[in-house]
């Protein structure tokens, strides 16, 4: 079904008015003068449920773009991301303690001499691709039900899946447990946070989203580090929860204490984000949204985007120590990484409530995929902590960008957490081939050259459809969009 005239929209907007306050005047529409209560588009119907109606309307206010619950709920956000994303970061950490300690839980299992790179990422890329793809329901579970089906049910299964890891022994067991559960609770606790978000703001939406999305940033920083201590380096802490593996505090413990320092973060969380909007009643899913062409360009640009911003995230951890960096210091790249995308996901969103959702989004793409392309080039330690600054910053763009332009295709606010939820879950089926191919690159070659061509070129080509995203939209190239 076509969309409305502009007639359609002021005339119902009328109607919404005139049932709140019955004592105002008859409204007049705008395009034609006519100030009577006819309809003036025929197609639009009653019984079409695409059809914003009267009665609708009037319960759907403006955002409030601030306020005490407004930024509540933002905080809360910050708070899901630094549990969701600010782990799936630190991923890198588990993927060389895994392959080089000596005492990971899976160096006393038979097939520990056959775990390769590429196997071992495949961890890691099952998680963070099934973090996304939940999205694809958790998002229409948000907006019919809330947070009662999605945050809260998330972060008990969260937690569950943290506590699951740090029992694993078998290569099988850490990819059920911290694959496959952790990326689905994640799923269900990070879409629902996002799109709770940009229903409280609307100007200062892509500001809110950064600021939510930094979140992940802290936790980035936050739980590589402590991870990094607790397994290959620092005293450990109280003699109850000595393990003695190495004078460390072990893998079983290391991974419990993550997990107990994120239990309170998630129960504020799951008490915070609640939709402002009445729950949409129309079909689960939105298919409109497939057939709009800035919809589809989108997830065909983010696809590319995280086919190749995803690597540094799983590799600059072993590709420090192949330069002959100390394994706890190879750590803190990523907290370096992440420490840079604070800024890289705060400052970008606010200047794209300004210049542009899709154009802040094109030069992050740009930018992460020409600081991709120089992974291979840092080769000391000074040089690794620029290079992690640089893409740190870049990348962050990209994430919080991602969800913001996704807010540009819907009409009615009540769809915002389907469109962002499937608009990620389907580009995100890249992170699921994206790091076990580099993975196989670096077994094959021996190296991190072609690693960093393949991906830098991929995230390069997703800048690339955001600006012709850019160019099918009315504004243009140049337009603020």
């Amino acid at each position: 079904m076509s969309n409305p005239p502009p007639g359609t929209t002021v005339r119902r907007q009328s109607i919404a008015l005139k049932d709140k306050y019955p004592s105002s005047p008859p409204s007049t529409d705008l395009n034609t003068g006519d100030n009577s209560d006819k309809d003036p588009n025929p197609i639009a119907t009653e019984s079409d449920p695409e059809v914003l109606h009267p009665e609708d309307t009037a319960t759907i206010s403006p955002a409030p773009d601030g306020g005490p619950r407004a930024w509540l709920v933002a905080a809360a956000a910050a708070f899901t991301f630094f549990c969701t994303l600010g782990y799936t970061n630190a991923f890198g950490v588990f993927e060389q303690y895994y392959l080089t300690s000596p005492f990971s839980p899976l160096h006393s299992s038979s097939s520990h001499s056959a775990l390769s790179s590429s196997k071992i990422a495949w961890i890691g890329s099952l998680q963070t691709f099934l973090t996304f793809f939940t999205g694809f329901f958790a998002g229409p579970l948000f907006d019919r039900y809330g947070a009662v089906a999605t945050v809260r049910p998330g972060a008990l299964l969260f937690v569950f899946a943290i506590m699951m890891t740090s029992l694993c022994k078998q290569y099988w067991q850490l990819m059920l447990a911290q694959g496959v559960v952790g990326g689905v609770a994640m799923g269900l606790l990070m879409f629902p946070a996002m799109a709770a978000v940009a229903q409280w703001f609307d100007k200062k939406r892509a500001a809110a989203l950064g600021l939510a999305v930094s979140g992940s940033s802290v936790g980035g920083v936050v739980v590589p580090i402590a991870l990094g201590r607790m397994l290959n380096g620092g005293s450990a802490a109280g003699a109850g929860l000595q393990e003695r593996e190495g004078g460390h505090l072990g893998f079983g413990w290391s991974v419990r204490i993550i997990g107990f320092m994120m239990l309170p973060l998630l129960v504020f969380a799951s008490l915070a984000i609640k939709p402002r909007l009445p729950p949409r009643t129309t079909n689960f899913f939105v298919v409109k949204a497939l057939k709009q062409k800035d919809f589809v360009m989108l997830v065909f640009a983010i696809f590319f985007l995280f086919m190749g911003m995803m690597t540094p995230l799983f590799f600059i951890p072993t590709y420090a120590v192949s330069r002959g960096i100390d394994a706890t210091l190879a750590s803190y790249m990523l907290a370096i990484v992440n420490a840079a995308s604070t800024f890289g996901r705060i400052i970008p969103g606010v200047l794209a409530d300004r210049v542009g959702k899709l154009n802040m989004l094109a030069v992050g793409g740009v930018a992460s995929g020409i600081s991709i392309l120089c992974f291979n080039k840092a080769v000391s330690t000074a040089g690794l902590i620029v290079y992690s600054i640089f893409y740190g910053f870049s990348s962050g763009m990209i994430i919080s960008g991602a969800s913001a332009a996704l807010t540009v295709c819907p009409k009615d606010p009540r769809d915002l957490g389907s469109y962002i939820g499937m608009g990620m879950a389907l580009g995100a089926i890249a992170v699921l081939i994206g790091p076990p191919i580099n993975g196989k690159l670096i077994d094959v070659y021996g190296g991190y050259l072609e690693l960093s061509i393949f991906s830098g070129v991929m995230c390069l080509f997703g800048g690339l459809v955001v600006i012709a995203t850019k160019i099918m939209t009315p504004q243009g190239i140049f337009g603020r969009v």
